[in-house]
């Protein structure tokens, strides 16, 4: 995010499971940071109880596709169809409309990938760190998930974690170690963000 002032935005993809939002909501309301959520319409088909809570909770929600596809793979036709499928299936389950806000499945775009996207009144959101801590045990800890973005810590930060469990371990690392990030952040100065802050003039 294009920006000097020390702010952080943490943001949540939902595309799996739904084991680590229980606890990521309570922290994130315990210590009163704005998360921004990315959301498949497939994971709100089977979580609308935890997508309304993600709205009821005032968190920004954005569009992942409806079925998390490798966007680059297929025609034009097929991404704008998944993009519409999810906004219709978010909206219905929660009430809020995820437009602006796009994240490509697995980051996977082309340039022309992002003028389409754009062209239908998306903005994409990429990341500047993924904490890893969806790969579980076999990268580290929930500590090794705070030392991660502590190590890229720099104005604007965009942080790429997950709702869900690991599917091997069933770690929730992401969820398990939010309190320490939030905690080693402020200690350095930082604050904290949505993405809607893209859209805020001027960033000094």
């Amino acid at each position: 995010m294009p920006t000097s002032r020390k702010v952080v935005v943490l943001t949540f993809d939902g595309g799996g499971n739904a084991a680590g939002l229980a606890s990521i909501l309570a922290t994130l309301e315990a210590e009163k940071v704005p998360g921004t959520f990315f959301l498949t319409g497939r994971w709100v088909q089977v979580y609308p109880r935890e997508a309304q809570a993600i709205a009821d909770a005032g968190h920004v929600i954005g569009n992942h596709t409806m079925t998390h596809l490798h966007s680059t793979a297929v025609p034009d036709s097929v991404l704008l169809k998944e993009i519409r499928d999810a906004a219709l299936t978010i909206r219905a389950a929660t009430g809020v409309d995820p437009r602006p806000w796009f994240r490509f499945p697995y980051g996977e775009r082309t340039e022309a990938d992002v003028r389409l996207v754009n062209a239908h009144g998306y903005v994409c959101v990429s990341w500047g760190l993924d904490t890893l801590g969806w790969l579980g045990s076999s990268r580290g800890t929930a500590a090794d998930v705070t030392r991660r973005v502590v190590a890229a810590l720099q104005p604007g930060l965009i942080v790429l974690m997950h709702v869900g469990a690991n599917p091997d371990d069933g770690t929730t690392y992401d969820a398990d170690s939010l309190a320490a990030t939030i905690a080693a952040l402020r200690a350095r100065g930082y604050t904290f963000a949505t993405v809607t802050a893209l859209l805020d003039r001027p960033q000094r």
